[in-house]
């Protein structure tokens, strides 16, 4: 049934896109073609510009891209070099906001990093808040401007000394309850007392968004998240914050009892709301669409609960991308039940895309001669990081396998995988004799993830 209706969606989409096509006009094919122009053009400028990895550069492409006919990249860069930013320094901020490679050099920016500098700010200083908090030059504003640099300065120096606290009264904040820019300053001086850390905190100072507005609102969310048991050194925290800040009372236990309603204990909520805020956030009918989904994949009803509170993050696929999942495994030659057996043990499997999915599988089928029942069985070794930790554990297992060092058979390797670098290499590298074959094996070892960070 479930291939049915696979089967069935797929063709619909297929027939309803060739419909369309005739739809396209060439004008949008060569704005189509100009926009990957502008991508690739992109991608070669920061690696070759800031010295980005390929995929780090494609990532930051689908924020923001440019055809080089305009001098505001090359501007922008020469004006950080120019007021002492490091290149490392430069490459965090570009990172972190990389719309500023958009922005007019000497317009915009100079004048910004000039005021700066105007009010006493050394470049040592000036690179360092800059590049912790680079969203403060979107600020408009000479005030503004400087009293969002001041704050994080202080933080920053709080943060390097106990003895030192920040005082409203070494700044000209804006008074009344009912200013935005002063209840800002004051929510995250109380999520700093929290122990909150300036990554989460920053992020939270320079968004216009909620939930650290408002004051009793505020104050009453703030009491909910920490009586909720959330660590407010964790990203979650700020996660909770926002649902329980934007969500009524009302809503929140409309939601609790969708959730009641499909066989969920309270407990099994709050505890799922714990793993991930956002479950609260998702209409009725989304949450029952994914329970369904679930079951057409061949889990009965306690295991779809079961799922769910391993990983409530299914909620937010869609029907078609579970379905794409399922199709990518039966794919590669595993069965529709084995599929089925996948997703009870390591949810987190639908939520891969097809691509990492086939890489993953492929390398350890074909390069590493591990039967599919083996990742059956253990289906977590496809959520670790090929790059940084199956690959290079996989090469020094292979090489010692070679040399007949740890017998003719496959280690298990949910086990090689699992265990973390020092032990993985205090087990299989440096208990070694041979101190050649070690630092054969460490180079084997640091060689591959360099290679594929660099790729």
């Amino acid at each position: 049934m479930f291939s049915l209706i696979l089967h069935g969606t797929r063709s619909r989409f297929a027939v309803t896109l060739f419909r369309n096509a005739s739809c396209f006009s060439s004008a949008a094919d060569v704005s189509f073609r100009a926009g990957r122009k502008e991508q690739t053009f992109t991608v070669s400028y920061l690696v070759d510009s800031l010295g980005f990895t390929k995929k780090h550069a494609e990532s930051i492409s689908r924020k923001v891209s440019f055809d080089g006919k305009g001098k505001n990249p090359d501007s922008v860069l020469n004006l950080f070099k120019a007021h002492g930013f490091t290149d490392s320094q430069i490459s965090t901020i570009v990172t972190a906001y990389p719309e500023l490679l958009l922005l007019d050099a000497e317009k915009s920016l100079g004048p910004k990093l000039r005021f700066l500098h105007s009010r006493g700010a050394s470049s040592y200083e000036l690179a360092e808040i800059i590049s912790r908090v680079p969203k403060i030059l979107g600020k408009k504003g000479d005030k503004t401007l400087s009293l969002y640099y001041d704050f994080v300065k202080d933080v920053i120096e709080a943060d390097k000394s106990s003895e030192f606290e920040i005082e409203k009264s070494r700044h000209s904040w804006p008074e009344g309850n009912n200013n935005k820019q002063s209840n800002k300053f004051r929510n995250v001086l109380v999520l700093r007392g929290l122990g909150m850390p300036q990554k989460l905190l920053f992020p939270l100072l320079i968004s216009d968004y909620q939930p650290v507005y408002g004051k009793e609102k505020f104050e009453s969310s703030l009491k909910k998240v920490v009586d909720k048991g959330f660590d407010p050194t964790t990203s979650r925290f700020v996660q909770a914050l926002h649902v329980v800040y934007q969500t009524s009372d009302e809503t929140i236990e409309a939601k609790v009892d969708v959730f009641k309603s499909l066989g969920f204990s309270v407990g099994d909520v709050w505890e799922i709301f714990k793993k991930w805020p956002f479950s609260l956030k998702f209409s009725e009918k989304k949450i029952n669409q994914t329970f369904e989904t679930l079951k057409r994949c061949g889990l009965l009803e306690e295991e779809v609960l079961s799922v769910l509170k391993k990983f409530p993050q299914l909620i937010r696929l869609s029907e078609q991308n579970i379905a794409n999942s399922v199709e990518t495994f039966v794919g590669l030659g595993f069965s529709r039940d084995e599929v089925t057996l996948m997703i009870k043990r390591f949810p987190q499997c639908l939520n891969l895309s097809a691509e990492t999915v086939k890489k993953k599988t492929e390398f350890l089928v074909k390069k590493m001669s591990l039967p599919l029942k083996a990742v059956v069985s253990n289906p977590q070794v496809l959520g670790y990081n090929m790059e940084k930790r199956t690959v290079p554990r996989c090469n020094v297992i292979k090489t010692l396998m070679a040399k007949g060092l740890i017998g003719s058979e496959l280690p298990s390797m949910s086990f090689v995988l699992a265990i973390n670098d020092q032990a993985f290499l205090n087990k299989y590298v440096r208990k070694l004799d041979n101190k050649k074959l070690v630092a054969e094996l460490m180079a084997i070892f640091t060689r591959v993830c360099k290679a594929h960070l660099e790729d």
